[in-house]
């Protein structure tokens, strides 16, 4: 039997950060994964979903350079622009195999111990690997639960059947589908729709709720209906799938619309309405620990009900997101090498990688109306950023919320071209209480999108200088 501190379960953004920082800080780690290192994460989610959205986009310019721009810069060409899906996935799984292997190295060299195999908990303090070797139990003072999520199968669409894609399917397409419709108008759905489209599928993206990005500003969420309008990607709203039927050399898939119901042909279909945590299957049953609806329950420190057993990433609660279980794991690890830690954090940024992209940081502007807030916005649109003007990228705009008592900066709102790159300055000024003019009074380099940041700031204190306050 194997005696080990700490057991992590599950290598993916949680869990391989967790471990590697445990082992950094002496605690002796052993890190079990029965796929892949770096969890979905790195291998069919974050990483190559945005290897093909930066293909995609450039796919696109080439196809359509007056669409993209390039024609007004005076950049033209003749001759097919080829797409080659075989090459697109071998490039992408380069990058994945890069990023994955490099993982491996990370958790040896800093002296974790990994296993291959399913992890089945037998109870506090102890565990079970089946390897291909065989069974293997280990003793452990610590286990952290970093087994994440899979994406959500609704009735009639099974992900068993060819035509029926999660986001992990629709990652790896060796053909692309003709036509594809989209089940589901949140991020997911957006940014693997977006894909397809500019690759060459006819997408149409079926929304239950009234508006594409659920819980998402309306300004933001008018700029992309009008990006996809543009390119000529029906969005139905207030709409449900209802089914699908082979159709001769296509999918019949069954819609209920506001207006009835209406048939959509498709040569594949893409459900993208969520994820479920994986709280099962690995014997959490046996710790009777505490749950918050489908997520396990946790303090500040990682901690569950249960001394000893600590939940990070996915699992322990929303926002499902990367970065978001990194940090968590950690935290967890400090405290398990006996550190007072604990997670502070104000705010966990989202992104978006759709066209433009969107992000944000601490509150939004209806969400801070909703907490009671009397606030002053600031807004500017990427047209009015002269870096902006010369990528030819003026979609958008950077928008910034205070709380009219004190000008603290409540949260940062981007709609535009590398507005992931941007929101990283909005989430430092909500973790430090920032004002206005902490943003405002900083000097930023000219010419740069960055200087639309300082501008919103400014103008919600009606100070902007290159718009009219």
């Amino acid at each position: 039997m194997k005696t080990v501190n700490t057991v992590v379960i599950g290598a993916g953004p949680g869990g391989y950060v967790c471990a590697i920082r445990l082992a950094q800080l002496g605690v002796d780690t052993l890190v079990v994964e029965k796929n892949n290192w770096g969890g979905v994460c790195l291998n069919v989610g974050c990483i190559p979903s945005k290897a093909l959205i930066s293909a995609a986009t450039k796919f696109s310019d080439l196809v359509s350079p007056k669409k993209s721009g390039l024609n007004d810069m005076g950049i033209s060409f003749g001759g097919d622009v080829e797409l080659d899906m075989g090459k697109l996935q071998a490039w992408k799984e380069g990058i994945v195999g890069r990023l994955t292997g490099g993982i491996a190295q990370l958790l040896e060299k800093n002296g974790a111990q990994m296993m291959v195999g399913e992890a089945k908990i037998n109870g506090v303090g102890s565990i079970t690997v089946t390897t291909a070797k065989g069974k293997e139990k280990i003793k452990c003072e610590n286990i952290v639960i970093a087994t994440g999520s899979t994406p959500i199968e609704i009735p009639g669409f099974s992900y068993k059947d060819p035509r029926i894609m999660d986001s992990t399917k629709a990652l790896a397409l060796q053909e692309l589908p003709k036509r594809t419709v989209v089940i589901g108008g949140g991020y997911i759905g957006l940014e693997l729709g977006t894909v397809l489209s500019k690759l060459g599928s006819e997408v149409t993206i079926v929304e239950m709720g009234d508006q594409l990005l659920p819980g998402f500003d309306p300004d933001v969420v008018r700029v992309l209906a009008r990006n996809l309008k543009k390119a000529k990607v029906p969005v139905m709203l207030k709409s449900r799938a209802l089914g699908w039927e082979e159709n001769g050399d296509c999918a019949g898939v069954t819609v209920e619309t506001p207006k009835g119901e209406k048939s959509l042909d498709a040569d594949a279909i893409l459900v993208t309405v969520g994820r479920f945590p994986n709280t099962s299957g690995f014997g959490l049953e046996k710790l009777n620990v505490v749950m918050d609806g489908r997520f396990i329950k946790i303090d500040k420190q990682g901690k569950t009900s249960v001394p000893g057993i600590y939940a990070i990433g996915d699992v322990a609660g929303n926002p499902m997101l990367a970065h978001k279980a990194s940090h968590e794991a950690e935290v967890a690890a400090e405290v398990i090498a006996g550190h007072k830690v604990q997670n502070e954090a104000k705010t966990v940024p989202a992104v978006v990688f759709t066209n433009p992209e969107v992000a944000t940081a601490g509150l939004q502007e209806h969400e801070a109306k909703a907490e009671g807030y009397e606030i002053k916005v600031g807004k500017v649109p990427f047209a009015a950023i002269g870096r902006a003007l010369t990528t030819g990228h003026t979609d958008g705009f950077i928008k910034v919320v205070l709380d009219a008592s004190d000008d603290r900066v409540l949260g940062v709102t981007i709609c535009g071209s590398h507005a992931s790159d941007l929101i990283s300055e909005a989430a430092l000024a909500v973790e430090m209480d920032a004002s206005a003019l902490d943003i405002g009074l900083t000097i930023h380099p000219h010419p740069t999108l960055g200087e639309g940041v300082m501008e919103a700031a400014k103008a919600a204190l009606g100070e902007a200088i290159h718009i009219l306050n």
